[in-house]
């Protein structure tokens, strides 16, 4: 129960918040702040408290493979969304998020060998996907807009997640990191135009080197130090780098 009202809280909460500070600071800052792990963070805490830590340390790696996916959601999206409407972007970039999540998963990787990636992964994403907008004028939304997103988010949100207990630890670290606050913000924006949408993705991966952050920490401290010491350090470093990227994002 907790956790269901986690989801019906918290997911509502961040993709409006994300939702009105792209209206005020531009889309490159909403996706900078959903690639903060507020879903896949607090579903990790619950999962050591009622799996255990090895659990939540094997759904750590799980995120961090799920990170590289994302990169290869924002670059197929990007890739796509000049030639082609929202649906048929959203449907490559979740075909590539699913190939690079099940080729990360064969062979199991080391969590070391997944940081480094991630970063790699994200520095190359970030050459791949063009510059969007940046702060461009953004027409006035109708009243259904902002509710449309927490809905859909949400229901999305529920969706994966009730399912992802039943794939495992690894499996489940890797739904909880489908972008969906990113996708349904990316589509939103691509209503706009195609360079808002850009301006999301690239946001997004910006945001994704404080979750790599976080899950590394997490990851190597979990089973040794506790859910305590190991959240709380994870989320020092997570924060610590999303200040750095903070500066980016706003200069993009």
């Amino acid at each position: 129960m907790d956790i269901l009202l986690l989801k019906l809280v918290l997911t509502p909460a961040l993709i409006g918040g994300a939702s009105l500070a792209a209206r005020r600071w531009g889309h490159a800052v909403s996706g900078w702040l959903v690639g903060l792990p507020l879903t896949s963070g607090p579903i990790a805490f619950f999962l050591a408290l009622e799996r255990g830590t090895s659990f939540a340390a094997a759904a750590a790696v799980g995120s961090l493979a799920g990170a590289i996916a994302e990169a290869a959601f924002c670059v197929a999206y990007a890739g796509v969304a000049a030639r082609a409407s929202w649906p048929t972007a959203l449907a490559v970039g979740s075909v590539a998020f699913v190939v690079a999540a099940a080729v990360l998963q064969q062979p199991a990787s080391s969590m070391v060998i997944l940081g480094a990636g991630v970063c790699v992964s994200l520095v190359i994403a970030l050459r791949l996907v063009p510059r969007g907008a940046g702060r461009s004028a953004m027409p006035s939304p109708p009243r259904w807009d902002l509710p449309a997103r927490m809905i859909i988010a949400t229901a999305l949100v529920l969706v994966i997640t009730e399912l992802a207990p039943v794939l495992g630890p690894r499996w489940s670290g890797v739904l909880a990191t489908f972008p969906v606050y990113a996708a349904i913000l990316t589509v939103f924006a691509h209503r706009v135009s195609m360079a808002s949408a850009v301006d999301v993705l690239r946001g997004l991966l910006l945001g994704l080197f404080a979750f790599a952050a976080f899950f590394v920490v997490l990851g190597a401290l979990i089973e040794r130090a506790g859910v305590a010491t190991a959240f709380a350090a994870a989320i020092v470093s997570a924060l610590a780098i999303q200040a750095v990227s903070f500066v980016l994002a706003v200069r993009a």
